[in-house]
Protein backbone atom coordinates (compact mmCIF):
# COMPACT_ATOMS: atom_id res chain seq x y z
CA UNK A 1 0.00 0.00 0.00
CA UNK A 2 1.02 3.59 -0.51
CA UNK A 3 2.75 4.78 2.47
CA UNK A 4 3.73 1.12 4.26
CA UNK A 5 6.97 0.72 5.36
CA UNK A 6 8.91 -1.35 1.69
CA UNK A 7 11.55 -3.66 2.26
CA UNK A 8 14.31 -3.92 -0.59
CA UNK A 9 12.70 -3.98 -4.11
CA UNK A 10 12.44 -6.48 -6.85
CA UNK A 11 15.48 -7.68 -9.30
CA UNK A 12 15.07 -5.85 -12.90
CA UNK A 13 17.04 -5.74 -15.59
CA UNK A 14 17.16 -1.58 -15.45
CA UNK A 15 16.87 -1.58 -19.44
CA UNK A 16 14.91 -2.85 -22.36
CA UNK A 17 11.62 -1.92 -21.39
CA UNK A 18 8.71 -4.11 -22.75
CA UNK A 19 9.44 -3.68 -26.33
CA UNK A 20 11.20 -7.20 -25.66
CA UNK A 21 9.06 -10.05 -25.54
CA UNK A 22 11.39 -11.72 -22.07
CA UNK A 23 10.71 -8.30 -20.39
CA UNK A 24 7.64 -7.92 -18.82
CA UNK A 25 7.64 -4.25 -16.87
CA UNK A 26 5.70 -3.46 -13.53
CA UNK A 27 4.65 0.14 -12.64
CA UNK A 28 3.94 0.67 -9.19
CA UNK A 29 3.95 3.19 -6.41
CA UNK A 30 6.71 3.16 -3.77
CA UNK A 31 5.89 0.50 -1.60
CA UNK A 32 6.42 -2.60 -4.49
CA UNK A 33 8.75 -4.91 -2.65
CA UNK A 34 9.63 -8.86 -3.14
CA UNK A 35 11.90 -11.13 -2.09
CA UNK A 36 14.11 -11.23 -4.76
CA UNK A 37 14.03 -14.92 -4.32
CA UNK A 38 10.31 -15.44 -4.90
CA UNK A 39 10.66 -13.10 -7.93
CA UNK A 40 13.72 -15.20 -9.61
CA UNK A 41 11.57 -18.08 -9.26
CA UNK A 42 8.98 -16.55 -11.15
CA UNK A 43 11.56 -15.25 -13.80
CA UNK A 44 13.26 -18.83 -13.77
CA UNK A 45 9.63 -20.92 -14.31
CA UNK A 46 8.45 -18.22 -17.43
CA UNK A 47 11.24 -17.41 -19.22
CA UNK A 48 10.52 -13.41 -18.63
CA UNK A 49 12.74 -10.77 -16.54
CA UNK A 50 10.58 -8.63 -14.63
CA UNK A 51 11.42 -5.07 -14.36
CA UNK A 52 9.65 -2.02 -11.85
CA UNK A 53 9.33 1.46 -12.35
CA UNK A 54 8.75 2.56 -9.47
CA UNK A 55 6.32 6.10 -9.70
CA UNK A 56 5.68 8.07 -6.24
CA UNK A 57 2.80 7.43 -3.89
CA UNK A 58 -0.55 5.58 -5.32
CA UNK A 59 -2.01 8.42 -6.56
CA UNK A 60 0.83 10.25 -8.31
CA UNK A 61 1.18 6.87 -9.81
CA UNK A 62 -2.40 6.11 -10.87
CA UNK A 63 -2.65 10.01 -12.10
CA UNK A 64 0.71 9.39 -14.30
CA UNK A 65 -0.66 5.98 -15.78
CA UNK A 66 -3.73 7.62 -17.05
CA UNK A 67 -1.89 10.34 -18.49
CA UNK A 68 0.58 7.71 -20.48
CA UNK A 69 -2.43 5.32 -20.95
CA UNK A 70 -1.65 5.10 -25.03
CA UNK A 71 2.14 4.76 -24.58
CA UNK A 72 2.60 3.50 -21.22
CA UNK A 73 5.13 2.91 -19.45
CA UNK A 74 4.89 -0.88 -18.70
CA UNK A 75 2.97 -3.97 -19.18
CA UNK A 76 1.11 -3.99 -16.02
CA UNK A 77 0.01 -1.39 -13.37
CA UNK A 78 -0.13 -2.60 -9.27
CA UNK A 79 -1.28 -0.32 -6.75
CA UNK A 80 -4.29 1.20 -7.82
CA UNK A 81 -6.88 0.41 -4.75
CA UNK A 82 -10.56 0.93 -4.04
CA UNK A 83 -9.86 4.88 -3.51
CA UNK A 84 -9.48 5.12 -6.61
CA UNK A 85 -10.34 2.33 -8.76
CA UNK A 86 -13.03 4.09 -10.42
CA UNK A 87 -10.45 6.92 -11.79
CA UNK A 88 -8.27 3.94 -13.38
CA UNK A 89 -11.26 2.14 -14.70
CA UNK A 90 -13.39 4.99 -16.07
CA UNK A 91 -10.29 5.98 -17.66
CA UNK A 92 -9.76 2.90 -19.87
CA UNK A 93 -6.27 2.42 -18.10
CA UNK A 94 -6.81 -1.61 -18.13
CA UNK A 95 -7.74 -4.40 -20.47
CA UNK A 96 -9.71 -7.38 -19.84
CA UNK A 97 -7.82 -10.68 -18.03
CA UNK A 98 -9.17 -12.93 -15.23
CA UNK A 99 -5.90 -14.22 -13.76
CA UNK A 100 -5.59 -18.22 -12.86
CA UNK A 101 -6.71 -18.20 -8.94
CA UNK A 102 -9.20 -15.50 -9.82
CA UNK A 103 -12.09 -17.72 -7.89
CA UNK A 104 -10.01 -18.28 -5.05
CA UNK A 105 -10.00 -14.80 -4.10
CA UNK A 106 -12.40 -13.84 -0.99
CA UNK A 107 -15.53 -12.29 -2.36
CA UNK A 108 -15.57 -9.18 0.11
CA UNK A 109 -12.05 -8.22 -2.55
CA UNK A 110 -12.99 -8.62 -5.54
CA UNK A 111 -14.16 -5.65 -7.87
CA UNK A 112 -15.47 -5.59 -11.69
CA UNK A 113 -16.13 -8.86 -11.46
CA UNK A 114 -18.27 -8.63 -15.08
CA UNK A 115 -15.14 -7.30 -17.19
CA UNK A 116 -12.20 -8.61 -15.03
CA UNK A 117 -10.29 -5.50 -15.69
CA UNK A 118 -8.42 -5.48 -12.46
CA UNK A 119 -7.11 -8.23 -10.26
CA UNK A 120 -7.37 -7.66 -6.82
CA UNK A 121 -3.88 -8.54 -4.98
CA UNK A 122 -3.92 -7.24 -1.28
CA UNK A 123 -5.87 -5.38 1.63
CA UNK A 124 -4.91 -3.56 4.76
CA UNK A 125 -6.46 -1.57 7.07
CA UNK A 126 -6.14 2.58 7.25
CA UNK A 127 -6.14 3.63 11.39
CA UNK A 128 -4.55 5.78 13.66
CA UNK A 129 -1.38 4.67 15.24
CA UNK A 130 -0.53 5.61 19.00
CA UNK A 131 2.93 6.08 20.12
CA UNK A 132 2.32 4.14 23.94
CA UNK A 133 5.22 5.53 25.50
CA UNK A 134 4.06 8.60 24.90
CA UNK A 135 0.25 7.74 26.49
CA UNK A 136 2.01 5.91 29.56
CA UNK A 137 4.24 8.92 30.54
CA UNK A 138 1.38 11.13 30.18
CA UNK A 139 -1.05 8.59 32.55
CA UNK A 140 -3.44 9.14 28.86
CA UNK A 141 -5.46 6.54 27.31
CA UNK A 142 -5.45 5.72 23.48
CA UNK A 143 -8.36 6.92 21.90
CA UNK A 144 -10.19 4.40 20.28
CA UNK A 145 -12.64 5.68 18.37
CA UNK A 146 -12.99 8.54 15.87
CA UNK A 147 -15.26 10.50 18.18
CA UNK A 148 -12.39 9.46 20.83
CA UNK A 149 -10.04 12.11 18.63
CA UNK A 150 -12.03 15.21 18.71
CA UNK A 151 -11.80 14.99 22.98
CA UNK A 152 -10.03 17.97 24.35
CA UNK A 153 -7.47 15.73 26.13
CA UNK A 154 -6.27 14.58 22.49
CA UNK A 155 -5.61 18.32 21.49
CA UNK A 156 -2.54 18.95 19.26
CA UNK A 157 -1.96 14.90 19.00
CA UNK A 158 -3.18 14.37 15.76
CA UNK A 159 -1.22 14.35 12.42
CA UNK A 160 -3.01 12.97 8.99
CA UNK A 161 -1.81 13.26 5.58
CA UNK A 162 -3.51 15.81 2.92
CA UNK A 163 -6.92 14.20 1.13
CA UNK A 164 -5.97 15.50 -2.05
CA UNK A 165 -2.05 13.95 -2.24
CA UNK A 166 -2.20 11.04 -0.20
CA UNK A 167 -3.79 7.74 -0.17
CA UNK A 168 -4.23 6.75 3.38
CA UNK A 169 -5.54 10.93 3.79
CA UNK A 170 -8.17 10.02 1.61
CA UNK A 171 -8.84 6.69 3.14
CA UNK A 172 -9.56 8.12 6.27
CA UNK A 173 -11.81 10.94 4.94
CA UNK A 174 -13.80 7.68 3.00
CA UNK A 175 -13.74 6.75 6.79
CA UNK A 176 -15.53 9.59 8.09
CA UNK A 177 -17.62 10.11 5.20
CA UNK A 178 -18.52 6.04 5.64
CA UNK A 179 -18.96 6.55 9.82
CA UNK A 180 -20.82 9.87 9.84
CA UNK A 181 -22.66 10.03 6.46
CA UNK A 182 -23.19 12.39 3.40
CA UNK A 183 -24.60 14.98 6.30
CA UNK A 184 -21.55 14.45 9.42
CA UNK A 185 -18.62 14.34 8.15
CA UNK A 186 -17.81 17.78 7.50
CA UNK A 187 -19.45 18.49 11.18
CA UNK A 188 -16.64 16.25 12.46
CA UNK A 189 -13.40 17.47 10.94
CA UNK A 190 -14.67 20.96 11.80
CA UNK A 191 -14.34 19.31 15.41
CA UNK A 192 -11.06 17.79 14.50
CA UNK A 193 -9.50 20.89 13.11
CA UNK A 194 -10.96 22.42 16.48
CA UNK A 195 -8.73 20.03 18.37
CA UNK A 196 -5.94 20.94 16.67
CA UNK A 197 -5.62 17.91 14.04
CA UNK A 198 -2.11 18.25 11.84
CA UNK A 199 -1.98 18.06 7.86
CA UNK A 200 0.91 17.16 5.99
CA UNK A 201 1.31 15.94 2.40
CA UNK A 202 2.07 12.68 2.46
CA UNK A 203 2.36 9.39 4.79
CA UNK A 204 6.19 9.45 4.83
CA UNK A 205 6.18 12.96 6.30
CA UNK A 206 3.22 12.01 8.74
CA UNK A 207 4.78 8.63 9.83
CA UNK A 208 8.89 8.87 9.57
CA UNK A 209 8.49 13.12 10.57
CA UNK A 210 6.18 14.15 12.54
CA UNK A 211 4.74 10.98 14.68
CA UNK A 212 6.38 10.43 17.97
CA UNK A 213 6.13 6.59 18.11
CA UNK A 214 8.51 5.53 14.46
CA UNK A 215 11.52 5.36 14.54
CA UNK A 216 12.16 7.57 11.88
CA UNK A 217 9.99 9.86 13.96
CA UNK A 218 12.28 9.57 16.82
CA UNK A 219 15.00 10.79 15.08
CA UNK A 220 13.27 13.55 13.50
CA UNK A 221 11.93 14.52 17.17
CA UNK A 222 8.52 14.38 15.92
CA UNK A 223 6.03 15.35 18.64
CA UNK A 224 2.72 14.12 17.13
CA UNK A 225 2.00 10.79 19.38
CA UNK A 226 -1.34 9.81 17.13
CA UNK A 227 -0.75 9.15 13.37
CA UNK A 228 -2.79 8.51 10.60
CA UNK A 229 -0.95 5.06 9.24
CA UNK A 230 -1.97 1.08 9.26
CA UNK A 231 -2.82 -1.65 11.03
CA UNK A 232 0.12 -3.82 9.65
CA UNK A 233 2.08 -0.28 10.79
CA UNK A 234 3.25 -1.67 14.17
CA UNK A 235 4.87 -5.24 12.86
CA UNK A 236 7.30 -3.02 11.16
CA UNK A 237 8.62 -1.38 14.38
CA UNK A 238 9.38 -4.57 15.47
CA UNK A 239 10.67 -6.80 12.72
CA UNK A 240 13.03 -3.49 11.26
CA UNK A 241 14.40 -2.87 15.23
CA UNK A 242 17.50 -4.34 16.74
CA UNK A 243 17.12 -6.19 18.86
CA UNK A 244 13.66 -6.89 18.37
CA UNK A 245 11.54 -5.99 21.15
CA UNK A 246 9.12 -8.34 22.66
CA UNK A 247 5.90 -6.06 22.11
CA UNK A 248 5.42 -3.32 19.26
CA UNK A 249 6.23 0.50 20.69
CA UNK A 250 3.10 1.76 18.83
CA UNK A 251 -0.38 0.13 18.48
CA UNK A 252 -3.63 1.14 16.68
CA UNK A 253 -6.96 2.60 17.52
CA UNK A 254 -9.35 -0.08 16.08
CA UNK A 255 -12.13 1.90 16.11
CA UNK A 256 -10.79 4.25 13.23
CA UNK A 257 -10.16 1.92 10.48
CA UNK A 258 -11.14 2.33 7.10
CA UNK A 259 -10.52 -1.17 4.51
CA UNK A 260 -8.27 -0.36 1.38
CA UNK A 261 -7.64 -3.08 -1.41
CA UNK A 262 -4.90 -2.70 -3.81
CA UNK A 263 -5.89 -4.12 -7.62
CA UNK A 264 -3.25 -4.43 -10.54
CA UNK A 265 -4.04 -4.54 -13.91
CA UNK A 266 -3.17 -5.57 -17.32
CA UNK A 267 -2.66 -2.13 -19.11
CA UNK A 268 -4.61 -1.15 -22.37
CA UNK A 269 -1.61 -0.86 -24.68
CA UNK A 270 1.08 -3.08 -22.79
CA UNK A 271 3.49 -4.02 -25.29
CA UNK A 272 4.17 -7.07 -23.85
CA UNK A 273 0.28 -8.57 -23.09
CA UNK A 274 1.51 -12.18 -22.71
CA UNK A 275 4.63 -11.40 -20.41
CA UNK A 276 1.82 -9.03 -18.24
CA UNK A 277 -1.34 -11.49 -18.02
CA UNK A 278 1.72 -14.26 -16.68
CA UNK A 279 3.00 -11.72 -13.78
CA UNK A 280 -0.56 -11.16 -12.88
CA UNK A 281 -1.16 -14.60 -12.90
CA UNK A 282 1.68 -14.57 -10.46
CA UNK A 283 0.52 -11.71 -8.28
CA UNK A 284 -2.28 -13.76 -7.13
CA UNK A 285 -0.17 -17.30 -6.95
CA UNK A 286 0.10 -18.38 -3.23
CA UNK A 287 3.52 -17.78 -3.50
CA UNK A 288 4.04 -13.73 -3.40
CA UNK A 289 0.80 -14.17 -1.47
CA UNK A 290 2.75 -15.51 0.79
CA UNK A 291 5.48 -13.01 0.53
CA UNK A 292 3.96 -10.19 0.79
CA UNK A 293 3.08 -9.56 4.29
CA UNK A 294 7.31 -9.21 5.64
CA UNK A 295 8.12 -7.13 2.30
CA UNK A 296 5.12 -4.79 1.58
CA UNK A 297 2.92 -5.19 5.16
CA UNK A 298 0.24 -6.13 3.55
CA UNK A 299 -2.61 -8.64 4.19
CA UNK A 300 -3.09 -11.43 0.90
CA UNK A 301 -6.39 -11.75 -0.74
CA UNK A 302 -6.19 -15.37 -1.19
CA UNK A 303 -7.74 -17.64 0.59
CA UNK A 304 -5.61 -20.23 2.43
CA UNK A 305 -2.58 -17.84 2.39
CA UNK A 306 -0.75 -17.62 5.29
CA UNK A 307 0.57 -14.94 7.27
CA UNK A 308 3.82 -14.93 9.29
CA UNK A 309 3.15 -15.07 13.13
CA UNK A 310 5.29 -11.81 13.85
CA UNK A 311 2.62 -10.25 11.14
CA UNK A 312 -0.41 -11.53 13.19
CA UNK A 313 0.40 -10.66 16.47
CA UNK A 314 1.53 -7.81 15.98
CA UNK A 315 -0.55 -6.26 13.40
CA UNK A 316 -3.91 -8.22 12.67
CA UNK A 317 -6.99 -7.01 10.01
CA UNK A 318 -8.96 -4.61 12.23
CA UNK A 319 -12.45 -6.22 13.46
CA UNK A 320 -15.02 -4.00 12.26
CA UNK A 321 -13.05 -1.42 9.92
CA UNK A 322 -15.25 1.31 7.94
CA UNK A 323 -15.98 0.13 4.19
CA UNK A 324 -17.20 1.89 1.14
CA UNK A 325 -19.01 0.61 -2.16
CA UNK A 326 -16.66 1.55 -4.76
CA UNK A 327 -19.48 3.10 -7.00
CA UNK A 328 -20.26 5.25 -3.98
CA UNK A 329 -16.64 6.35 -3.93
CA UNK A 330 -16.45 7.18 -7.03
CA UNK A 331 -19.72 9.20 -7.18
CA UNK A 332 -18.46 11.39 -4.73
CA UNK A 333 -14.45 11.07 -3.97
CA UNK A 334 -13.77 14.51 -6.12
CA UNK A 335 -16.76 16.78 -4.37
CA UNK A 336 -15.85 15.16 -1.00
CA UNK A 337 -11.92 16.21 -1.58
CA UNK A 338 -12.60 19.45 -2.34
CA UNK A 339 -14.74 20.15 0.01
CA UNK A 340 -12.57 18.78 3.03
CA UNK A 341 -9.82 21.10 1.42
CA UNK A 342 -11.73 24.05 1.37
CA UNK A 343 -13.07 23.17 5.15
CA UNK A 344 -9.64 21.85 6.37
CA UNK A 345 -6.86 23.44 5.03
CA UNK A 346 -7.98 26.99 4.06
Amino acid sequence: MAGTLAACGSSSDGAGGSAGSKTVTLVSHDSWAASKDVVAAFEKSSGYKVRVLEDGDAGQAVNKAVLTKDNPQGDVFFGVDNTLLSRALDNGLFQPYEAKGSDLVRPEYRADQDKHRVTPVDTGDICVNYDKAYFDQHKLTPPKSLDDLTEPRYKDLLVTENAGSSSPGLGFLLGTAARYGDGGWEGYWKKLKANGVKVVDSWEQAYNEEFSGSAGGKKAKGDRPLVVSYASSPPVEVVYADPQPDTAPTGVADGTCFRQVEYAGLLSNAKNPEGGKALLDFLLGKTFQEDMPLNMFVYPVREGAQVPEVFRKFGPQAKDPQTMDPARIAENRDQWVKAWTSLVLK
